[in-house]
């Protein structure tokens, strides 16, 4: 867990004032004020560090996104996988042979060459269902279930997703560190709509374009300027913001940001906590396939809060595999 940052008086004081209603800028506040702004502080703090806990939790587990060990391209036709060097796609780690997969219109066949589950059942194969499938994705299981391999379609193509619970981005994973932020980071913002059933062509990592639902555009001031994020949706119950900003590049990860933010309520209204901004997967691995932020979301604003950018291990003969 990422310890608590350790706020000044002055500080505390100023983002309370910030915060909180009918803040009187012109006598000593009183002892019940300062209470209030006590267990106010006290109970965002107690938030942060819980949220960065389960942040951390879920990125190292054994298939979080600090396992990955390969992305490899699907073309029409047979490819033998395994980590032998006789196969078309060499797996960097698991058994030499694991299986043919069969790609023909648009439809992924699998034949297994070693022990392995298929969606947690022992098997010799079968077809394969992709992240696209409203089903998820078919999870090939090997190496008693520490390495997963799983097809995910990205811009009209199809891969192989690799995972590896001994991957050494997660064994080797260095932590997790953050901008100052604060309270002052939590952004009240409006919620304006798009028409029914918009979407949007976003970029990725690997050069492709994904069509995602773009449901509608925040919109918030800072220091007395008007930013807007086009939002995305992708079905997971929230707003889902990817940004870059003046930091990107500079102490925080060139490639941008992302943000689960709620759902406005019936007003349109919502908060935006840039605190809980946090690095793409491509931040830690090679072989994810993040989106990257459109023109409209790049901000002319240094957002000093949330995540920094990751601080990979050096390479040593112990990590550099």
């Amino acid at each position: 867990m990422v310890p608590a940052r350790t706020l000044m008086k002055a500080a505390l004081l100023a983002t309370g004032c910030v915060l909180l209603a009918g803040c009187n800028h012109h006598s000593d506040p009183s002892a019940s004020e300062l209470a209030a702004r006590a267990r106010a502080e006290a109970t965002y703090q107690t938030a942060q560090r819980t949220w960065r806990a389960q942040r951390l939790a879920e990125l190292t587990k054994p298939d979080g996104w600090t396992s990955l060990i390969g992305l490899h391209l699907l073309d029409d036709g047979v490819h033998r996988v395994g980590s032998g060097a006789d196969n078309g796609i060499r797996l960097l780690m698991g058994p030499a042979h694991l299986g043919l997969f069969t790609l023909r219109k648009g439809k992924v066949g699998f034949r297994a060459d070693a022990e392995l589950t298929l969606d947690g059942q022992p098997s010799k194969g079968g077809e394969l269902r992709s992240d696209a499938d409203p089903n998820g994705a078919s999870v090939i299981g090997f190496d008693e279930g520490r390495g997963l391999v799983t097809v995910i379609e990205r811009g009209e193509r199809l891969w192989l997703r690799v995972k590896h619970a001994d991957a050494a981005t997660r064994r080797h994973f260095t932590g997790l560190t953050y901008w100052p932020g604060g309270r002052a980071w939590q952004v009240k913002a409006r919620f304006i709509a798009h028409p029914k059933d918009t979407t949007r062509e976003i970029g990725n990592i690997i050069g492709s374009t994904d069509r995602i639902a773009n449901p509608g555009v925040v919109e918030f001031t800072r220091d007395g300027k008007t930013y807007r994020i086009e939002a995305l949706d992708e079905g997971e119950g929230t707003l889902f913001l990817v940004f870059a900003d003046r930091t990107s590049g500079h102490g925080s990860y060139g490639a941008g940001r992302f943000i689960d933010a709620p759902m406005p309520d019936a007003q349109g209204n919502l908060v935006i906590d840039f605190n809980r901004a946090y690095n793409p997967p491509c931040a830690f691995t090679l072989f994810a396939t993040c989106p990257l932020p459109p023109p409209e979301n790049r901000l002319d604003l240094r957002v000093e809060a949330g995540e920094k950018a990751y601080v990979k291990p050096a390479p040593t003969q112990g990590n550099a595999e």
